[in-house]
């Protein structure tokens, strides 16, 4: 049987809505928290709801539909070399979710992300506040979080050139094409 032609029959649904609503929260919130001054109301609202979002995500990588969960796209180290060597070649394998490179920069942006708005918060605390160390880490990681965003966004670019699809779309529709075969 042949599948009906059409735009609509070669896309699947991959990113479920509350994936696409945290992501695009947290671009959000990160770069108003960013961008606002230290110590402004707005800087600390964003961090927190930087906080909720990220409680969230991780909850959401447990329960929430299948590409959404981290047992999807978390690899094992051979998966991630093989997937890289690929890269190199200029033939990565292609994923309907995320790709190993992908799956560990979620991890890694995830980690950054809690970093800098974990030690934000410590900064409002009694026992943290005007403590030197746990200032400079809330720097560097709010550096260190804008640094992997710009990696990401390199291999969103890379990805979607490689592979023929628009990354930046399929996470504002949820869908992407189908697997070939």
């Amino acid at each position: 049987m042949r599948a009906p032609a059409g735009p609509a029959a070669a896309e699947v649904r991959v990113w479920d809505p509350l994936v696409r609503l945290f992501h695009w929260s947290l671009v959000a919130a990160f770069f108003t928290a960013f961008l606002a001054e230290e110590g402004e109301t707005l800087h600390d609202m964003a961090g927190y709801v930087v906080l909720g979002l990220i409680g969230f995500r991780l909850v959401w990588g447990f329960v929430g539909p299948k590409h959404a969960r981290f047992a999807d796209f978390v690899p094992t180290p051979q998966r991630l070399v093989a997937y890289l060597a690929g890269l190199v070649r200029g033939r990565p394998e292609r994923y309907l979710g995320h790709n190993p490179a992908g799956g560990v920069m979620i991890l890694l942006l995830l980690a950054a992300v809690l970093v800098t708005a974990g030690s934000g918060w410590l900064m409002t605390t009694d026992r943290f506040w005007g403590v030197d160390w746990v200032e400079e880490l809330h720097e560097v990681a709010a550096y260190a979080t804008l640094a992997l965003i710009g990696v990401h966004i390199a291999g969103v670019v890379v990805s979607s050139l490689l592979h023929r699809e628009n990354l930046v779309r399929a996470m504002i529709t949820g869908r992407k094409p189908a697997l070939a075969g």
